[in-house]
């Protein structure tokens, strides 16, 4: 039997994890997984509680819930020694980052995948002395995700996040940002926002950083210019279609390492969570850790 740590988010997905995690348990059992389970009760518990289960040498860990609870269980491995290998349950809100790794949104399908034990190396980026695995960002579109209340997620679920877009759209604002960037060189000016990318898949846009791969050892990055609303409706429609990169309001390149500074007050956002403020140096890990995947390597997040 493998021994495996639980940590989920109670409240993730309108709470389904609370409903369903008898029968997670008896699956993971029944296929050879011995499972023992923390709730999450607040703000960095999943951090604290992921740090102590590879202190405590467990064979592997499984986080369930939405992209929030994936990048604390994260920030409480990327620094350890020992980092079993990782396992998803996508049930929350936002799973960004199980659809870039084509990790099945069932539950029974997800739990299989840990129980199959095929791993796969991933990259891990690090902003200042925080990790993330899918994105990093700033502007004032960024600060989306962490401004939407989580009683209103666990309500009405994706929703909340285009209620709180159309609020914030009509107050977008450049800021005058500057980066250095390790082998393209030094872009400044104003701009609505930044995007660095691990992933492909970002906000629900799966097209977002088409070229990006996990385990490439590069973070592409966005950079979106000044623009007005009209040109800013019109460029996420491109996005939906993955025709962005073109648009002369987009500066795109993939690099290994990035500082990013600005006169102004800007926070960060990691992983759709609020990631402190510039400036910020940004790198990354590659090949830092293991998750369970699709062994054919195809995408099964449905």
């Amino acid at each position: 039997m493998k021994r495996a740590r639980l940590i989920y988010n109670p409240t993730s997905g309108r709470e389904e994890m609370k409903r369903r995690l008898p029968d997670i348990l008896q699956r993971l059992d029944r296929g050879g997984i011995e499972t023992s389970c923390h709730a999450t009760i607040g703000e960095g518990d999943a951090t604290i509680a992921a740090a102590e289960a590879a202190d405590r040498d467990y064979d592997l860990i499984i986080a369930a819930g939405g992209d929030g609870t994936l990048y604390e269980v994260i920030n409480g491995l990327a620094n350890k020694e020992n980092r079993p290998p990782l396992g998803i349950l996508p049930v929350g809100t936002t799973n960004d980052f199980a659809r870039a790794t084509g990790i099945p949104k069932h539950w029974e399908y997800a739990c299989d995948l840990i129980i199959n034990q095929y791993t796969r190396p991933i990259d891990v980026g690090v902003a200042n002395e925080r990790f993330f695995i899918n994105i990093a960002g700033g502007g004032s579109l960024t600060e989306l995700t962490y401004d939407v209340p989580s009683k209103l997620k666990t309500m009405v679920g994706q929703l909340a996040y285009y209620m709180k877009g159309l609020e914030k759209m009509t107050r977008l604002r450049p800021t005058e940002l500057k980066f250095v960037a390790e082998g393209v060189g030094e872009f400044h000016g104003e701009y609505m926002m930044f995007l660095i990318c691990n992933s492909n898949s970002v906000g629900g846009f799966e097209r977002l950083a088409p070229e990006s791969k996990l385990d490439d050892g590069l973070l592409d990055v966005l950079l979106i210019r000044k623009m007005n609303l009209a040109e800013f409706i019109r460029l996420v429609t491109l996005a939906l279609r993955g025709e962005h990169l073109n648009d002369p309001h987009v500066t795109h390149f993939r690099t290994n390492s990035l500082k990013v500074t600005t006169p102004d007050y800007v926070q960060l956002n990691l992983d759709g969570e609020y990631g402190g403020v510039l400036p910020c140096n940004f790198s990354v890990l590659p090949s830092h850790l293991r998750i369970f995947a699709d062994e054919t390597g195809e995408s099964t997040y449905r």
